[in-house]
């Protein structure tokens, strides 16, 4: 792929069906829809061949624009372990407190 980098085939393929390629599926379908709606032809039946070749081109679109989303939250995960790695004296762990320390003292209203 020209628009990925090569370390990006090193991250496991998206699911086939997911939430992008499903919608832009969907976009894809009502776009044929619509463009039958104003060209005043049947909506759903006439061009069932450009419905089809729509939905697959959004499909297509959506998987791929998952593939890439996975591939920017992998490069932001890495860089920010890298940089919590670098750097341990910004993330000390927390201290342990009792639930005594967290817990108001308990004052009854009558």
């Amino acid at each position: 792929m020209g628009w990925l980098p090569d370390e990006a085939r090193a991250l496991p393929p998206p699911g086939l069906v997911n939430r992008n390629s499903v919608w832009c599926g969907m976009m894809g379908y009502l776009t044929a829809i619509t463009h039958n709606a104003i060209r005043r032809m049947p909506a759903i039946g006439a061009g069932v061949h450009r419905q089809l070749l729509f939905t697959s081109i959004g499909f297509f679109i959506g998987y791929h624009l998952t593939k890439n989303d996975n591939y920017v939250n992998a490069k932001r995960d890495r860089d920010l372990s890298e940089y919590i790695r670098h750097h341990p004296e910004d993330f000390q762990p927390p201290e342990k407190k009792t639930m005594a320390e967290v817990l108001e003292d308990f004052i009854p209203i009558r």
